[in-house]
């Protein structure tokens, strides 16, 4: 009997989670499907894989990553954690729990790069369509290689989409914002906030875009920051230049007015709207449409296309946990695939839907929401071989770290977490948050040697060492 194809649409972290799922079990001597992943971009890592570009890609297709320069985690790292690769493992001491985008993505790279996962990964491959025949119950996935210019289709059993749903913007519309001279765009076409030095940044929005493009903008020497919010402000203590202004009601050229009477000139505006559940490459009767939710209606468990039971969907939640939660869903849907696990009837998975989504429905607020996301995790740990990790220590880090915002929004990303795996207590990063202006790999395992400002900060005498002042970038001011 021929094996299964398996087709895996994105080599993001959920793809390289679905591909290291199926790695780890030919590791252990069983026979897996022939599983092939296709990924649009030069190379896998998803939103952490930076592209300057923004609009349209080299090969003319929409950009898929929202990634920035200067982007750092803006959560603990001990929060995300592979449970089966630590970051002690991969970096072979502890770092910060706060590293900067380069040094995430060679963690997620690194787990697999000494296997031969990114063999059955076809790059600069976008998928065109699939599919479904329901007499053969089979898929016929189009594909085009974007660099030879080829189109081609052929056959799998069963289909996992892992494109996420971070690349395709929510644009609304504001009366009047034709009207605005300054620079416009979302947050998805956002490279970097050097640009923003000295201008009046408006930001709409007020969940973590906007957030962390707003500190971004204030850290690079932005006059001033002002995010607008819909149903409620972030309400941080923020610092002198930064402020929160209910939803703006129109522009009239650089003017914007809000909906308390009051207005503001501003330089730059960015959407920080959200994005949409785009699946331009399948029919409408496999494509998951939801809002952005920790459970979206129609995937049993998070990931089986209730409409059709051989399409899964990784990444399509919400997220408070991330790789982690990618890797939970990658093993049950590989054990779901190679029989390990037993999918229940329609009938059954319905009730279980209903069920989950009663419980949905009685989270309050952020702490049930992480508590309702670590229980779905372990749920779904609970029906395989992935290692078991402890849900309520990191449940316990996400609200702690909730709690570091809101004492200072500018120096959460200076405290070190324990890790739930290895036990050790993350290193302190050698440069805080607010000072340290260069995310590379190289920069952040360096040891730089300590400038005559930090040892002028420390009381060391030091020649022509100026005076500690209050300098964005010197010292870290109080929020």
């Amino acid at each position: 009997m021929a094996r299964e194809r398996i087709a895996i649409i994105g080599a993001g972290p959920s793809g390289m989670a679905a591909l290291r799922a199926f790695e780890s079990a030919e590791r252990a001597g069983a026979e897996i499907p022939e599983v092939i992943a296709f990924e649009k971009q030069d190379d896998w890592g998803g939103q952490w894989n930076f592209d300057w570009r923004s609009g349209i890609d080299q090969y003319g297709e929409p950009v898929h990553s929202s990634m920035y320069r200067n982007l750092w985690s803006n959560g603990p790292k001990e929060a995300l954690e592979f449970a089966e690769y630590t970051f002690d493992e991969h970096f072979g001491r502890p770092i910060s729990s706060y590293p900067p985008r380069e040094v995430l993505w060679d963690y997620i790279d690194g787990r697999v790069r000494t296997t031969n996962v990114k063999d059955k990964v076809r790059f600069s491959t976008a998928v065109r369509w699939v599919e479904h025949h329901e007499d053969r119950d089979i898929f016929t996935v189009t594909v085009e290689d974007l660099k030879n210019h080829q189109t081609t289709s052929s056959e799998f059993d069963r289909v996992i989409v892992a494109t996420g749903h971070f690349s395709f913007p929510h644009v609304p519309e504001f009366q009047g914002i034709e009207t605005f001279p300054g620079t416009l765009h979302h947050a998805h076409d956002f490279r970097g906030a050097e640009k923003l030095a000295d201008q009046r940044v408006l930001l709409i929005g007020a969940s973590y875009s906007a957030e962390d493009i707003g500190v971004q903008a204030f850290k690079m020497g932005a006059r001033s920051v002002t995010m607008s919010y819909r149903s409620g402000p972030m309400g941080y203590d923020w610092p002198e230049g930064m402020e929160e202004l209910p939803l703006l009601e129109r522009f009239e050229g650089a003017t914007v007015s809000f909906s308390n009477g009051e207005t503001r000139e501003f330089d730059a505006v960015i959407l920080c709207t959200g994005y949409l559940h785009k699946y331009p490459f399948l029919p409408s009767d496999l494509a998951l449409q939801s809002g952005n939710t920790i459970y979206p209606a129609g995937l049993y468990r998070g990931v089986v296309w209730q409409g059709s039971p051989k399409v899964y969907y990784l990444g399509a939640q919400d997220q408070w946990f991330t790789f982690n939660m990618f890797d939970a869903q990658a093993w049950y849907v590989r054990d779901l695939i190679m029989g390990r696990a037993e999918l229940p009837t329609a009938a059954e998975r319905t009730e279980h839907l209903q069920d989950w989504h009663q419980r949905f429905q009685g989270v309050g607020g952020d702490a049930d929401a992480v508590r309702f996301q670590a229980e779905y995790i372990r749920d779904l740990i609970g029906a395989t071989d992935y290692p078991m990790f402890d849900l309520v220590e990191v449940v316990r880090i996400f609200l702690a770290w909730k709690d570091d915002k809101k004492k200072n929004i500018l120096t959460y990303r200076d405290k070190p977490y324990r890790s739930v795996m290895t036990g050790s207590l993350a290193a302190e990063h050698h440069t805080t948050w607010l000072q340290e202006l260069d995310d590379s790999l190289e920069r952040y395992l360096s040891t730089p040697e300590e400038t005559d400002v930090e040892k002028a900060v420390r009381g060391v005498d030091t020649p022509d060492a100026p005076a500690p002042g209050n300098v964005r970038g010197e010292e870290t001011p109080t929020a």
